[in-house]
């Protein structure tokens, strides 16, 4: 989006897909907070214009080590060596409900319309 210009110099909408797994991570959250400042114009929308993020506790016991050990057989090749660097990334999968074992909390909720990059952005 930073590399385009547009035709226009200001737009009424602007529709995105920027989200990455766990909402912000690899996320494109920064194009679309720079779309918004640049064009949109004063009374346009943003879609979406907010998202919400919640965390559970599961008991994944099983459900870990499916996961770890499907390195050791992929398609009949041993990947095993991979297993460490794999599980330290978060796994992006469907959970049953019978895993929850807590009530989900509201841990962040995002105004696109008035949030800062700086408000979201995560140090290494």
């Amino acid at each position: 989006m930073e590399e385009i210009n547009l035709p226009v110099k200001k737009v009424d909408i602007i529709m995105s897909e920027w989200m990455g797994y766990f909402l912000l991570y690899e996320s494109m959250l920064d194009s679309v907070l720079w779309a918004r400042d640049k064009y949109l114009a004063p009374g346009g929308k943003l879609l979406p214009d907010k998202c919400t993020m919640y965390v559970a506790g599961i008991e994944d016991g099983q459900f870990k080590e499916d996961k770890r050990t499907f390195w050791n057989d992929v398609y009949g090749t041993n990947m095993s060596c991979l297993t460490k660097t794999v599980m330290k990334e978060p796994i992006i999968d469907v959970v049953p409900a019978d895993m929850l074992m807590t009530d989900s909390c509201k841990i962040l909720e995002i105004d696109l319309t008035t949030v800062k990059l700086a408000d979201v952005e995560f140090s290494s």
